[in-house]
């Protein structure tokens, strides 16, 4: 018998991936060309005075609705993300922080997302004078927030439930602070990290209405969107509008679980 310790050349061999760099290619050109697209309506001119309170509800201008609802959503993702490493490390690394940085996230947790959209709109848009990029950070924040503090109340248990035997093997490899973050606490709490945003990106989905359809000084005003689209056809009395919304968020939420 022929006992092999090392494995074959076969198995040491790269394989062939001309195909799938091509395929991985493609699809990273295609999603820069429809972000350069879809984004270009951000920071349009905006006059508080003669803004649209709705939005035409044609069908044929759902794609880009959906596109630009998808947009805003990522942009949340991301600072969300952002924060919870931000936040969480510091709750959990600095003791005499955390005792305030965790009361702080739980009430902020508690405040309703109008309460924030009430606050922010008129400072983004005094950010921001005679540009829709106002609107669209606040309605950006408005879903930030319905995602942001779940996801740093699990990485901050993740990092306070670590093993201690994590925290000794970081000390004896001497890992410095930045390297101990991107190789022990990132991957021991992405498993929650993911969950979590899988949950507040799926509760976003519930107020794109809130932060698409914005009330400001008793003025409204909306960003182009599928929430948007909703609230337009919902004041219409138009069911089948609103039907046919439901079934394209559908069909967005199935995709983006599906391919992301």
């Amino acid at each position: 018998m022929v006992l092999r310790v090392f494995p074959s050349r076969e198995a040491l061999a790269r394989p062939r991936q001309g195909l799938v760099d091509v395929a991985v290619l493609a699809g990273a050109a295609a999603l820069l060309y429809a972000l350069v697209r879809v984004s270009h309506g951000i920071d349009v001119p905006f006059d508080p005075a003669t803004a649209p309170s709705r939005l035409s509800t044609d069908p044929a201008e759902l794609p880009y609705y959906a596109a630009r609802s998808l947009l805003r959503m990522f942009a949340a993702l991301v600072l969300s993300v952002l924060f919870t490493f931000v936040y969480a490390t510091a709750a959990a690394r600095l003791p005499r922080a955390e005792a305030v940085l965790l009361p702080a996230l739980d009430i902020l947790q508690s405040v309703p997302i109008l309460g924030f959209l009430s606050i922010t709109v008129t400072g983004f848009l005094a950010l921001f004078p005679g540009s829709e990029l106002g609107l669209e950070c606040a309605s950006i924040f408005a879903i930030f927030t319905s995602q942001a503090w779940n996801m740093a109340f699990a990485f901050h248990r993740s990092l306070v439930s670590q093993p201690r035997e994590l925290d000794e093997a970081a000390r004896l490899l001497r890992l410095s602070k930045w390297q101990r973050f991107w190789r022990v606490d990132v991957p021991g709490g992405m498993i929650p990290l993911v969950w979590n945003g899988m949950m507040s990106f799926g509760g976003g989905w519930f107020f794109l209405v809130a932060s698409e359809a914005l009330t400001v000084d008793g003025h409204s005003y909306v960003l182009p969107g599928i929430g948007a689209y909703v609230a337009t056809a919902t004041a219409d009395a138009d069911p089948g509008r609103v039907l046919l919304a439901v079934v394209v968020m559908v069909v967005m939420v199935v995709g983006v679980n599906v391919l992301f």
